[in-house]
């Protein structure tokens, strides 16, 4: 059986899930907006982990909030841009994850949330969607003040899941998907759309799938790859 570390943000939970707040608070701006916030919201991470001046994905995602309104020029009163912080403390998860992680774990698979987010965010949203009881655990890379794809945080979640050589990733991001593998797990890319282009950096995912609702038909891969 195979040790599973999700991510949380754009893989079991959609970062899209801004756009109806942002809709009602913005208008038309929205799905841009939305856009711009999470690719801003990357960006300080890595840079804050290249830097090494760590402050928590809360912080990158609120600094990201405050460029995004000075980038296409919205002014948001206070409690509004407090209500879309919350927001992303009650994303909506993908409709495939429910029952693919109640499979995954019924099948003997070690199910953990690995994530930039704090223990206390990744475990509010896990328990706002119900998914609680369908992982063991939350991994953060808050523990070890830096962020994906630094190689420490992929070592760290194989220490703390004593899975060294069985552990896969399985993420939507492919920046996520290389850093894993550059650090000696496997890795499952999750394409959820024809858009998505993966990275050409000639380390490709170990498997790639549509949704995770494929996931359990690649389970033969997953604890056997070479069968």
């Amino acid at each position: 059986m195979a040790t599973l570390a999700f991510d949380i943000y754009g893989t079991l939970l959609d970062t899209e899930g801004v756009v109806s707040i942002l809709r009602e608070t913005i208008g038309s701006k929205a799905e841009e907006f939305s856009r711009t916030w999470r690719r801003k919201q990357l960006e300080y991470s890595f840079r804050r982990g290249l830097m090494s001046r760590y402050e928590n994905f809360a912080v990158c995602t609120r600094q990201a909030l405050k460029y995004c309104c000075d980038f296409h020029k919205v002014s948001l009163a206070p409690e509004q841009e407090e209500a879309l912080l919350q927001s992303y403390r009650t994303l909506p998860a993908f409709d495939d994850i429910k029952e693919s992680l109640a499979a995954l774990r019924a099948d003997g698979h070690h199910l953990y949330a690995f994530s930039n987010g704090t223990a206390e965010a990744v475990e509010a949203l896990l328990v706002a969607n119900d998914l609680s009881d369908d992982v063991l655990g939350v991994v953060s890379c808050d523990a070890v003040k830096t962020f994906k794809p630094n190689r420490e945080v992929y070592d760290y979640f194989m220490q703390e899941t004593n899975s060294s050589g069985n552990a896969w990733l399985i993420s939507s991001n492919p920046f996520d998907v290389i850093g894993a593998i550059s650090s000696g797990m496997k890795a499952v890319w999750v394409q959820r759309s024809d858009n998505a282009v993966f990275d050409p950096w000639d380390i490709p995912p170990t498997i790639t799938i549509r949704g995770l609702s494929d996931l359990q038909k690649h389970i033969g891969n997953l604890t056997n790859p070479g069968g």
